[in-house]
């Protein structure tokens, strides 16, 4: 975001209906990314607890599946979350996630390290 957007008030010191209707759209914007980035950072982490998965490799399993079964990034993480819970998941998401995390390596794999 640039600093040049933000509107100047007029002449009185107040903002006109237009800007303060623009300040308003892009706050509720800014809300929504920062709720959607939690609900993935929540999936990601349901991903690498259950399917032992580094962290990179959790991202990129969820965008996988969103990009193969064509909904929204935040939407598949939902799901995911709600399965974790309990629910059911949509079956193209369960077909998509079941093959990306196949084709990812597990962090049991991965060479460990002594901490000293």
């Amino acid at each position: 975001m640039t600093t040049s957007r933000v509107p100047r008030p007029s002449p009185d010191g107040t903002r006109d209906d237009a800007a303060n209707a623009r300040l308003e759209q892009e706050n509720v914007q800014l809300r929504h990314a920062v709720n959607s980035h939690a609900t993935v950072d929540q999936a990601i982490g349901v991903l690498t607890a259950i399917h032992r998965l580094a962290p990179a490799a959790g991202f990129e399993v969820l965008r996988e599946v969103s990009q193969h079964t064509n909904i929204k990034l935040h939407t598949v993480a939902e799901s995911v979350i709600s399965w974790v819970l309990g629910e059911p998941l949509p079956e193209p998401v369960g077909r998509e996630l079941d093959a990306a995390v196949r084709r990812r390596p597990r962090q049991q794999d991965a060479p460990q390290t002594e901490a000293g």
